[in-house]
């Protein structure tokens, strides 16, 4: 019984290996698929204000902030670090500007064979 059993568990494993299909993977060329990407948009900043103090007229605008209703606290920067601000915001609009051309490539490459196969 035990023999008859065992044959049995081996013919069905046998038997079920048989039914593997062979895969294609090299064999088909497969399109290449739409990117549908969308351009980044551009950003909405919010509008700020720049108040210019110097020693002569810090008095001023601190009496006409307050008049606004302002709380008059400020932050400043010196002007090699609004030249280092200026310098972070260059780098910025390159990195966009990179990212863009990088994104317009892509679209190019996955998207100018189709085209062509039209």
């Amino acid at each position: 019984m035990q023999s008859v059993l065992l044959l049995l568990i081996l013919t069905t494993f046998l038997t079920s290996c048989s039914s593997v299909k062979e895969l294609s993977i090299f064999k088909e060329e497969v399109p290449r698929a739409k990117l549908n990407l969308e351009k980044p948009t551009p950003l909405q900043m919010e509008k700020i204000q720049w108040h210019i103090i110097t020693s002569e007229n810090a008095a001023e605008v601190f009496a006409k902030l307050e008049k606004d209703g302002i709380d008059p606290v400020l932050w400043g920067l010196t002007d090699k670090d609004f030249e280092m601000l200026a310098k972070n915001f260059a780098q910025i609009r390159n990195k966009m500007v990179e990212t863009n051309a990088i994104l317009e490539k892509y679209q190019k490459y996955y998207e100018s064979e189709e085209v062509k196969d039209e």
